[in-house]
């Protein structure tokens, strides 16, 4: 079976051309004009990134997937790979619901119509790993029921394993393989993949968006029925919405374009400087806008986190870049740890000027935030940066924020929505704010201690004497000691100086 599938990745391999991709980084050229003679009736009309793509969507799903995630990872591939994976979609056909619904069966252990009050047979969303029905539960309330693809947990399996053999093929024979990494890229597809797979994780990690987001007058996040839920099964509630693409739907609606980009922007630097927990995967298909005018947020399989160490180099970076003060950029990566602390920050600090006062030649409403992490990014790389996995996410997500925000209105200038969130948590954590954050965090410890502090003082004080004391014993002992040991020397001595008097004595009578 792997062996066919393995010929069927050769073949799509060789109608698009994907050889070429290889055989053109030799420097010789002479394996690309053997190559050539050999495959002499292909031609290639279109650009080589068009061609990975299709070659992907050619392969199936899980190969897609590996694309949208190596899309990810601009800090690696050129920028025209980079773009054109980006536009990779997860257009999978359902599976038949006959099997959605023995799945749904054996988990529940009843027939399905005595678990919901009604369920759609026919599915409202299809993707590679899971597809999605409507349902009512018993009491009424309507629900969204994720199921997963029945087998899809040998079909991955199948084909990381062809995936981590290409990987160890390329690095071998291809000059700019080691750089790429593959192995490492695969190891962080499987990860991914088979966090995707449970669903249980999924659902927690919807519950946690919808309680950071409580009340909120910008996002709604359905809520997940836990009785119902599973490895294998998710059930929330079901969101009413028209997808955010749908421009002409939502000015029917009544919304404000140009409000909803700005609040788009909102929504995601509270996720990223309030709760160091962001949605990373918020393609066009997993947002949705309510008619109310708030966000409806979905699919949660993909969630970034970052701690304060992350949120801190992030504000302290973009705050810099836009005074143009590169030296402090340089510092932060430093005082971060991301860059070694050997590195010369004057020459650090002369790379990041030389990549980004080209950018500033634009009016702040066109430059790109996204893009401009990137640059930063790739010229940290030069100076051995090991690019944090939660930064790429970070990137990617905001590659798709400024992408959303600017198709509803043009003229978004993110710096400015952004600024007021940056400056705020920087005087959060640094100015008198933080002071009383700090004091209001510590405050429940110090309830409980203060009233312990006079007994804990006293213990300490006891503490403290008792080890003087027992330190004392130890000298005093020790004195002891070279005072005998001292008698003993001068005794040693005496009895020496009486034995040699005697034998002197004895010579010399």
């Amino acid at each position: 079976m792997r062996l066919f599938r393995l010929t069927k990745i050769v073949t799509v391999g060789l109608r698009f051309g994907l050889d070429r991709m290889v055989l053109d980084a030799d420097s010789s050229g002479r394996l690309a004009r053997i190559w050539q003679i050999l495959f002499f009736w292909r031609t290639f009309p279109e650009p080589r990134a068009v061609r990975l793509r299709k070659a992907l969507e050619s392969l199936g799903p899980i190969f897609v997937k590996f694309g949208q995630m190596l899309s990810t990872r601009r800090d690696l591939l050129p920028p025209d790979l980079a773009d054109e994976l980006a536009l990779l979609q997860d257009r999978v056909p359902p599976f038949p619901t006959a099997q959605a619904l023995d799945l749904l069966e054996g988990f529940y252990g009843k027939p399905i119509d005595e678990v919901f009050r009604d369920f759609e047979r026919t599915p409202v969303a299809s993707a590679s790993v899971a597809q999605v029905h409507l349902a009512r539960l018993p009491d009424g309330t309507e629900v969204a029921v994720k199921v997963l693809r029945p087998g899809i947990d040998r079909v991955i399996e199948h084909d990381l394993a062809l995936l981590e053999a290409a990987a160890m093929l390329l690095e071998k024979i291809w000059p700019e393989g080691r750089r790429l990494k593959p192995r490492e890229v695969v190891a962080e597809f499987n990860k991914y993949l088979h966090d995707e797979l449970d669903l249980m994780r999924e659902a927690a990690n919807c519950s946690q968006l919808r309680r950071n987001f409580k009340d909120s007058a910008l996002l709604i996040v359905p809520e997940v029925y836990w009785d119902w839920c599973g490895s294998r099964v998710m059930v929330m509630e079901r969101m009413h919405g028209v997808p955010i693409s749908q421009t002409p739907a939502l000015l029917a609606q009544g919304n404000d374009l140009k409000a909803l980009s700005r609040e788009g922007v909102e929504i995601f630097f509270t996720q990223v400087f309030r709760d160091g927990f962001f949605h990373a995967d918020m393609h066009p298909g997993n947002i949705f806008v309510h008619r109310d005018g708030r966000y409806i947020a979905l699919d949660f399989g993909i969630m970034g986190t970052l701690n304060e160490v992350d949120k801190s180099y992030l504000a302290q970076n973009f705050l810099a870049f836009f005074q143009r003060d590169y030296k402090r950029v340089a510092m932060a990566h430093i005082e971060a740890g991301w860059v070694p602390a050997k590195t010369r920050v004057d020459e650090f600090e002369a790379a990041i000027r030389t990549v980004c006062e080209p950018i500033f030649d634009k009016p702040l409403k066109d430059i790109s935030f996204g893009k401009t992490l990137l640059r930063l990014f790739q010229t940290a790389r030069r100076f051995e940066m090991e690019v944090q996995p939660q930064l790429v996410l970070l990137q990617k997500t905001l590659l798709n924020i400024e992408g959303l925000g600017r198709q509803l209105d043009p003229e978004l200038d993110l710096w400015t929505t952004a600024k007021p969130f940056l400056e705020r948590w920087m005087d959060e954590r640094m100015g008198w704010r933080a002071l009383v954050h700090g004091v209001k965090a510590e405050a429940p410890a110090w309830a409980s201690t203060l009233p312990q502090l006079p007994r804990l003082v006293h213990n300490a004080l006891a503490d403290a004497g008792k080890q003087r004391t027992l330190h004392q014993q130890r000298l005093d002992k020790l004195a002891a000691g070279q005072r005998l040991q001292g008698r003993m020397l001068a005794l040693i001595g005496v009895m020496a100086a009486a034995l040699l008097g005697l034998e002197l004595y004895r010579l010399f009578g």
